[in-house]
């Protein structure tokens, strides 16, 4: 009896081996996250941002100097040119939209806005992939709605 449960264990432990194996060659071929470029400029942090699924992700930033926002659509892979977007308006309308969008080989934007005090809605797009934000950044980080298209 003691033979076959020490025989069962190291079955077990083999198996979970196996499966940390995987997991782990698994999470080594997801796609690298894209990085923020600092494409707004010095004085620019990251405040909110958003994945772009599969694709990259747009990063919302913020000057405290300035009091404007900055968006920027940031690909995983910089690669042959795919059509890209990205924008940025105020939540309450009280701004026109401004929003960049071309055939691009790593990032759509900057475009700025003055931020000061007001709701930013925001976004962007990689090929077909398309994310936006409503209604973020009021002050206290607020996350604001994600959807994804």
């Amino acid at each position: 009896m003691k033979r076959s449960r020490a025989i069962a264990g190291s079955a077990v432990l083999a198996l979970a081996g196996i499966a940390t194996l995987a997991t782990a060659t698994t999470a080594s071929a997801a796609p690298k996250a894209a990085a923020y470029n600092g494409a707004c400029g010095s004085g620019y942090s990251v405040v909110n941002s958003v994945p772009v699924t599969g694709k990259g992700t747009v990063y919302l930033t913020y000057s405290a100097k300035t009091g404007k926002n900055c968006v920027v659509t940031v690909r995983n892979s910089p690669g042959k040119r795919v059509y890209m977007y990205t924008y940025l308006t105020a939540t309450d309308g009280s701004s026109d939209w401004v929003y960049d969008s071309g055939q691009y080989t790593s990032y759509a934007g900057p475009v700025y806005l003055p931020g000061k005090g007001i709701c930013v809605d925001w976004g962007g797009a990689i090929e077909s992939v398309s994310v936006s934000v409503s209604g973020s950044n009021c002050g206290r980080m607020a996350a604001g709605v994600v959807t994804h298209h």
